[in-house]
């Protein structure tokens, strides 16, 4: 029982921290290894905790996902063949292999979005009165692959991942960013789920527990986000990110 109150509670941190910059995961993923749960069925379990997250937060994220161009839907197609792609080369790896480079992956994340406000500039520019084509297009349906890979393969942090890519598209406000993160979040987990059914990896008590914190999590997060300047909440996310990445990097090393 008091492990179930244990999961329930970090699922609603999961659910708050996705919702609000993603990470989510690299607070409940240690505590479900604290709890004794092994890594890789920890790993593979985050998926059904992060699943109803993300569709809750996207409820609470509603009035931002009907403001998102209609052509980002396009991205959530290599978004997923990435995931797809990502969760079976997981079922085939040991749980210390990928969790040694977590640490680095976040951090790369976590000073793209940092500098997104530059990138973007820059980018823009360089764009500037140039014909449109399909090439950008292509390009950054193949830019977001190994992204998808990440988060199929190992979930935690792929929120930051995804911030910093979607800081260089046309998106700029933070809250459209997040409104998007997390419809592609609900894809990439969608699809680790169907692929790592049936393996066994997947302790679903654990994951139906700490689910039902991170839909609760998940829909205050998005409301409350909402209500933070869009500076304030860059400056949340940065730090999240950093103390994320020194914290499992301590932990690894």
């Amino acid at each position: 029982m008091e492990k179930d109150i244990v999961l329930l509670l970090a699922g609603f941190i999961v659910g708050a921290m996705n919702a609000i910059a993603g990470g989510g995961m690299l607070v409940g993923f240690p505590i479900m290894i604290a709890l004794g749960i092994p890594p890789l069925i920890a790993n593979a379990t985050s998926y059904t905790v992060t699943l109803p997250g993300q569709l809750a937060s996207s409820f609470g994220y509603a009035s931002y996902v009907r403001r998102i161009p209609k052509r980002f839907a396009l991205l959530l197609i290599p978004t997923t063949l990435g995931a797809v792609a990502g969760s079976l080369t997981l079922r085939h790896t040991p749980a210390q292999d990928f969790a040694n480079i977590i640490p680095m992956l976040v951090l790369f994340g976590v000073v793209l979005f940092a500098l997104q406000p530059v990138l973007h500039i820059q980018v823009h520019n360089h764009l500037k009165g140039r014909r449109k084509t399909w090439l950008p297009l292509l390009g950054i349906g193949i830019a977001i692959l190994p992204i998808g890979f990440y988060g199929g393969y190992f979930g935690a942090g792929y929120g930051f991942l995804m911030l910093a890519f979607l800081g260089l598209t046309s998106l700029q406000d933070t809250h459209l960013m997040n409104s998007m993160k997390n419809i592609a979040a609900i894809f990439v987990s969608a699809a680790a789920i169907l692929c790592l059914h049936g393996t066994g990896l997947i302790d679903w008590h654990v994951g139906f527990v700490m689910a039902a914190g991170a839909v609760a999590g998940g829909f205050l997060g998005a409301r409350g986000a909402q209500k933070v300047s869009n500076h304030w909440l860059r400056v949340g996310i940065i730090t999240i990110g950093l103390a994320a990445a020194v914290t499992l990097g301590l932990r690894q090393y």
